[in-house]
């Protein structure tokens, strides 16, 4: 069997994809319960509380969570509605604007992680730390993402 045709990447990606299903659905329903918001909406939120001033362009946000602009556009919307993203626009070029945390948002992200967090270590308990490490290093990888801070 060639290389090309090897089936552990595709077993790798099934389980994978499985996995990630299970884990978001997990955080949908604890997530939804205690703070009111989804999984897609906590990565939203995460990746604006990690950027500078708490808020990213539209288009940097969408590239930051593997969506189209359109897609971040639909998923903020409830967020603005709620409270806990603002509008904002780029003073140099009407075109442009942001997406940043409210006050509200930056208040109610540190509890949501914490849930996050969580229900993510319930589910890799029985995971050794170095293979958690070595595993983020890979999907990071796959991702063209940084390697993880830690």
């Amino acid at each position: 069997m060639t290389q090309a045709h090897h089936p552990l990447s595709l077993d790798f990606f099934l389980r994978l994809s499985h996995a990630q299903a299970l884990l978001a659905a997990r955080l949908d329903d604890r997530l939804g319960t205690l703070h009111g918001i989804s999984c897609g909406d906590f990565q939203l939120l995460t990746q604006l509380g990690r950027a500078p001033g708490a808020r990213l362009r539209r288009s940097e946000l969408a590239e930051r969570v593997a969506l189209s602009p359109a897609g971040v556009t639909r998923m903020l919307q409830p967020l603005e509605k709620i409270g806990l993203v603002a509008r904002q626009p780029d003073p140099h070029d009407a075109r442009l604007g942001y997406a940043a945390l409210t006050p509200a948002g930056r208040a109610m992200l540190p509890a949501a992680t914490e849930t996050a967090h969580m229900i993510c270590q319930r589910a890799l308990h029985t995971a050794p730390p170095e293979q958690l490490g070595a595993f983020a290093a890979m999907l990071g990888q796959l991702a063209g993402m940084p390697a993880p801070v830690v």
